[in-house]
C-alpha cells in the first residue's frame, strides 16, 4: 500500500503536504478543514485554511485557494477554481470550468453555470435556475 501524502513545492520554494482524502483521493493540504462525508474527488487540490461542510463534493481538477470556506452540501464541478478567501454558500452549485475570484461570496442555494467568472470581491445571488438576483 502506497504512501496517503504527497508533498508539493509552492511558488515560494516552501514544502507543501498534501493527504490524500479518505473520500475521492483529492489531495488536501495540512490545515485544512475537510469535513469526514465531503467527497474531493482525485486531481483536486484543496490548500491550507480552507474549510468545507459535510456533504459537499469538490470535483476532479479543481483547485480551491486558502482560506476558502465551501458550504453544506455544496456542489462544484471539475476544473472551476476557488480563489482564496472565497466563501461557497450551503446548496450552491459551481458549474465546470467556473472562475470564482478572490474574497468573492456566492449566496446559499445559488446555481452559477459552466465557464463563468465571478470576480475579485464580488457577491453573487441567483434563484434556482442560475438568474442572477439583484445585489
Amino acid at each position: 500500500m502506497g504512501k496517503n501524502y504527497v508533498d508539493i513545492e509552492n511558488d515560494r520554494g516552501e514544502m507543501l503536504r498534501y493527504r490524500k482524502h479518505v473520500n475521492g483521493r483529492g489531495l488536501v493540504a495540512h490545515g485544512a478543514k475537510v469535513h469526514p462525508t465531503a467527497v474531493v474527488d482525485a486531481g483536486a487540490y484543496v490548500e491550507p485554511g480552507v474549510q468545507i461542510a459535510a456533504g459537499a463534493h469538490i470535483g476532479r481538477g479543481v483547485w480551491v485557494e486558502s482560506d476558502a470556506v465551501i458550504g453544506q452540501d455544496v456542489d462544484i464541478s471539475p476544473l472551476a477554481h476557488i480563489g482564496s478567501g472565497a466563501a461557497i454558500g450551503a446548496g450552491a452549485k459551481i458549474g465546470i470550468r467556473t472562475q470564482v475570484g478572490n474574497r468573492a461570496q456566492v449566496a446559499v442555494g445559488s446555481l452559477i453555470g459552466d465557464n463563468e467568472t465571478i470576480n475579485d470581491g464580488e457577491r453573487v445571488a441567483t434563484d434556482r435556475r442560475g438568474l442572477r438576483l439583484a445585489a
